[in-house]
């Protein structure tokens, strides 16, 4: 048997392998005598099933197994062996697999298209500077939140004529050409000042007509009402019928008892000032993680952006199409390809940076984090303690389930957050204080 590499450049490559009868007769012969012992077929008995007549039979089929079998286990070990970082996988040279005469060849050579990964360098230091940005949670966001709890729960109705905090039911048509829409809605308070007096005063089948592109503000309401996507609806235009069904009315919740159990949990907040201070720290924590979310997507920009890494397009391209069972077209891959490299230059940034740093994470802290999963999912401390030892055997069983494949998911994000964290405890991390109408807008205009 003969391996060899042929490089093209430092990131894609020919690995050939040739093959001897030698090789593989052992393994052929093995495979037909282990037929021969378990063969049932008519007119031998189990067992006594002579070679020549398995071979006539299956001797074709069993070559190409058996070459296969032992093809696989050889690449795969001489990638290892040589310690060659590979992109996917190795992709077979079918034009040349198809020329292969299995009746009559001995000797054999297949080839196997490799995509590489080149050497790059990296830098995680205090001369990294990517810039974070905490939300203060100012009293109008309290006040905002407040009244849109006292609606979430508050009492519904159902009034004969329409005003302006109502919600609307009813069809939608265009005014010229086919669309229809049968159940649409419209919030009156998310529709512009100057066009509210429209939808005021309504009774249930009375029609209203109104240009859309000038009765919303944001792109998103506009793609709810006619059901787009918001690039769609940047470009919506025309005149639209809208004819009310039904109109939706919440009175305010009272700031209670009954609303401090029905947001929070019974008992957890007892006054109106304990309740603000909750609702207080349940924003702040929900930003904390939008903001650090945010941060952890521009330190991937970084070093995305301040990374240089070459890549084989030419074979990934080919790579993502030949194993993707037809999932991936062209189309597709066009349309993606530059979002797919991105992910990947990202993937080999982090295990770099987790190989040079023996960034690990162990099997008990997989299970472990299993456990908080499931204990938070049905109760929390209250559930492990009525549990107890049963909780280790219910996290194994998660683990275990799908292939293992929940176990890997794990894995991986506390892999990621391990990396993150590192990179962050070793980068300066520029941060500017900004209140949540403030952070949104930085968002909206951050774009690829």
């Amino acid at each position: 048997m003969e391996i060899t590499l042929n490089k093209k450049n430092n990131t894609e490559g020919v690995i050939k392998i040739k093959l001897t009868e030698g090789d593989y007769q052992p393994h052929v012969e093995e495979k037909v005598k282990d037929y021969s012992r378990k063969a049932n077929i008519k007119g031998f008995r189990q067992g006594k099933v002579p070679s020549g007549v398995i071979k006539k039979m299956f001797g074709k089929s069993i070559l190409v197994d058996e070459i296969n079998h032992l093809l696989s286990h050889k690449l795969s070990d001489y990638i290892k062996d040589n310690q060659i970082k590979i992109l996917g996988d190795p992709l077979p040279n079918q034009e040349k697999a198809k020329q292969i005469d299995w009746d009559t060849q001995k000797d054999f050579e297949f080839e196997y298209q490799i995509g590489m990964v080149d050497e790059f360098t990296y830098e995680v230091s205090s001369k990294v500077k990517v810039k974070s940005y905490p939300i203060d949670v100012d009293q109008n966001t309290i006040d905002e939140t407040l009244t849109d709890l006292k609606k979430r729960f508050g009492k519904v109705s159902e009034p004969e004529t329409s005003e302006a905090d109502d919600n609307l039911f009813g069809e939608l048509r265009a005014k010229e050409g086919d669309f229809k829409k049968e159940h649409a809605f419209i919030a009156i308070e998310k529709v512009e000042k100057k066009e509210q007096k429209k939808f005021i005063g309504l009774k249930k089948d009375e029609e209203v007509e109104f240009e859309v592109s000038k009765i919303f503000s944001e792109d998103a309401q506009v793609a709810q009402l006619l059901g787009l996507s918001e690039e769609e609806a940047k470009a919506a235009k025309g005149k639209y019928i809208f004819k009310l069904t039904n109109i939706s009315r919440v009175e305010p919740a009272a700031v209670n008892t009954e609303l401090f159990d029905r947001v929070f949990g019974k008992d957890v907040v007892k006054t109106e000032e304990e309740f603000i201070t909750k609702v207080k720290e349940t924003i702040s924590e929900n930003y904390k993680r939008e903001s650090e979310h945010f941060l952890d997507h521009n330190i991937e920009d970084y070093f995305i952006s301040n990374t240089s890494i070459n890549l084989p397009d030419d074979f990934l391209k080919s790579w993502l199409l030949s194993s993707s069972n037809g999932e991936v077209t062209e189309e597709v891959l066009n349309r993606e390809f530059e979002h797919y490299k991105r992910g990947l230059k990202w993937d080999l940034v982090k295990n770099r940076i987790a190989d040079d740093n023996k960034i690990t994470v162990e099997a008990e802290e997989v299970r472990n984090k299993a456990k908080e999963l499931i204990a938070a999912q049905f109760g929390g401390s209250a559930f492990v303690e009525q549990l107890g030892d049963r909780l280790d055997g219910i996290a194994d069983n998660y683990l275990q389930n799908e292939n293992g494949q929940n176990f890997m998911r794990l894995y991986n994000q506390l892999r990621g957050d391990k990396i993150l964290k590192f990179i962050k405890d070793n980068i300066t991390v520029q941060e500017k204080k900004v209140t949540v109408e403030e952070f949104k807008k930085i968002v909206a205009e951050h774009k690829h």
